[in-house]
């Protein structure tokens, strides 16, 4: 298990945090209800969402199907891809950040694959995924002269999300930061004829 520990702690973290948070909205708020935390900027606000992280949509039945078998399958890929760079250890920074990408999938995938049946609103595979961290931290009108919105209310920033989805984003931002020392080829080095040190 060396190696594994942080890891599985993480994962085990984000998903505790991730699912009470769900169900307590979900058994304790109605769909559109919010609270304000700090002011107008930031608000706890119910949301549920049939597609992809900050509430995108893949529509339809099919489509809906599809994106949780898809997230089944990334799921794998990621455990499996976790695995891999523990085994081959690789910088320990990398590790965390794709433990969690891992537990923020597989956050979502709970919701998607239980949810509807847990809560009997639809068949395995169908549930859809709570959301309710709302951050308005900005809005106003657009100026007539910007194309296509001028004159147009905004909101930034307007998605709605859950731990899950900041996970998956914490973890994908820290790895694109400081994927130089993460990816880092050390020099190779071999004994030549003479008993040198040669490096590649």
């Amino acid at each position: 298990m060396k190696g594994y520990t942080k890891p599985l702690i993480i994962i085990f973290l984000v998903l505790l945090a991730d699912q009470v948070l769900k169900t307590w909205i979900k058994t304790n708020m109605y769909i559109g209800q919010e609270f304000k935390i700090f002011g107008n900027w930031f608000i706890i606000h119910f949301t549920e969402n049939n597609g992809m992280a900050f509430g995108l949509e893949f529509g339809g039945e099919f489509g809906k199907l599809a994106l949780s078998l898809f997230r089944i399958a990334a799921v794998a890929g990621i455990g499996y891809g976790l695995h891999y760079l523990i085994q081959k250890k690789y910088h320990r920074g990398l590790i965390l950040n794709v433990a969690l990408i891992f537990a923020g999938a597989l956050g979502n995938i709970i919701d998607s694959v239980l949810y509807g049946v847990i809560y009997g609103y639809a068949g395995l595979f169908h549930g859809r995924v709570v959301d309710m961290f709302y951050f308005p931290l900005l809005e106003g009108v657009f100026p007539a002269w910007v194309p296509i919105w001028g004159g147009e209310d905004y909101i930034f920033f307007r998605p709605v999300f859950n731990i899950a989805d900041a996970a998956i984003s914490v973890g994908v931002v820290i790895i694109l930061i400081f994927q130089k020392s993460y990816f880092k080829e050390e020099s190779k080095e071999e004994i030549g004829p003479n008993n040198e040190v040669v490096e590649d």
